[in-house]
């Protein structure tokens, strides 16, 4: 299984102020990594630093072999790294059916574009319910699924997943976790951000533990989940 994502040394910050310090990490091309970590550790920071919307100060990122430190976001969704935000972002203004269009704007052709369409339409079938109706007045839940589909309309070899459970009601988080489930399942290679350590680890094949911009500790999913100080700090146990 060949590393799809690799991170060395990796720094990235705000101004003057370092966030992530010299952080590194791979994502073998067919699994789930995960990175958990409290808030204000660095987590989004390095989801903004692969997908290009922030700018390394230090470091390198090698996707499927190619160098993209550094790279505008747009050629990085080109080569097939797709993003979900934090926040989800939806376009509010904008109909379901437009935010997916956007999603698929780089497909090959209008027979792509459709099989795309398709496929994200029958695995969030409340989209297809409500497809002309503005982003902006779903509920969370159903825009963290706009939000998704839009996503995988890009057909992403790499999908990064910024916290997706954020804010939601227990049956969306629980609907959102079967949906990265059968992602996986159909091979989908996913680096997953999530305060829901429980839930993140349960799918994850391997975890990174980010503290103060740095990995302190890193192991597969379930050795980790089993770590009493990742117990301790994370999974609400004392």
């Amino acid at each position: 299984m060949k590393d799809l994502l690799k991170v060395s040394g990796l720094q990235l910050g705000y101004g003057r102020a370092a966030v992530v310090k010299g952080i590194d990490l791979t994502v073998p091309e067919g699994s789930v990594v995960c990175l958990i970590g409290a808030n204000g550790a660095g987590k989004t920071t390095t989801m903004r630093g692969l997908s290009g919307l922030l700018k390394t100060t230090a470091g390198s990122i090698h996707f499927d072999g190619v160098d993209i430190t550094n790279a505008p976001a747009h050629r990085i969704a080109r080569l097939g790294i797709r993003q979900v935000p934090e926040g989800r972002q939806v376009f509010a203004e904008m109909s379901i059916e437009e935010n997916l269009r956007l999603g698929g704007l780089q497909a090959p052709g209008p027979e792509e574009f459709r099989n795309r369409r398709e496929k994200v339409l029958a695995r969030f079938p409340r989209l297809q319910e409500r497809l002309a109706q503005q982003a902006g007045l779903l509920s969370g839940g159903e825009q963290q699924m706009l939000a998704l589909g839009r996503a995988l309309m890009g057909a992403p070899q790499l999908l990064l997943l910024d916290e997706p459970s954020m804010g939601l009601a227990p049956l969306f988080v629980e609907e959102i976790f079967r949906i990265v489930t059968d992602l996986k399942r159909e091979g989908v290679t996913i680096l997953l951000v999530e305060q829901n350590a429980q839930a993140a680890l349960e799918i994850a094949d391997y975890a990174y533990v980010l503290e103060g911009g740095r990995i302190t500790m890193q192991g597969p999913g379930a050795e980790i989940a089993e770590n009493p100080q990742v117990i301790a700090a994370y999974l609400g146990g004392h």
